[in-house]
């Protein structure tokens, strides 16, 4: 996993309306770049819709958020209208992006072994350095911990 002071590796990907979206264009402002396991899952609908009601709190810090997971950009639309997300989701079927940042991971559920997403979150600064890692987001404390991650790094 990518660790605090390295440059957050460029990538496109598609979001929720097959559109575009690469990183180093969002250059001058905080990224909160999450990955999840799968969308509208228990957990992960938690984390979201906590992102969600948090929309006024990443707004004010001036932070764009980005959830990636392995859904192609249909289930992603499908889960942010039935939760009423209105911040990114990218598709990264291929699993390229989590692989660059080390959360492509082997995984054991109910003594079944896959790869997945692991549950993290990098903070990229507005010059697109790390500045934070979350390595085993909580999605019930996710938004908590990046906000106060994210008022570190305003200005005093």
């Amino acid at each position: 996993m990518l660790e605090t002071g390295t440059t957050a590796p460029d990538f496109t990907l598609r979001d929720q309306d097959d559109q575009p979206v690469t990183l180093s264009d969002l250059r001058g402002n905080p990224v909160v770049l999450y990955f999840y396991p799968k969308a509208d899952t228990p957990g992960c609908t938690t984390q979201a819709c906590g992102i969600r009601d948090h929309t006024a709190d990443y707004e004010a810090a001036h932070a764009r958020v980005l959830g990636v997971s392995p859904d192609p950009p249909k289930k992603l639309r499908k889960f942010a209208d039935k939760h009423r997300l209105a911040f990114t989701l990218l598709a990264d079927e291929d699993h390229a992006v989590a692989e660059a940042y080390g959360v492509w991971a082997e995984k054991s559920m109910y003594g079944r072994k896959y790869w997945g997403n692991l549950r993290a979150t990098f903070i990229i600064d507005a010059d697109g350095t790390i500045a934070h890692v979350i390595p085993k987001a909580s999605p019930k404390t996710h938004d908590d911990v990046v906000l106060k991650a994210l008022a570190e790094l305003q200005p005093a």
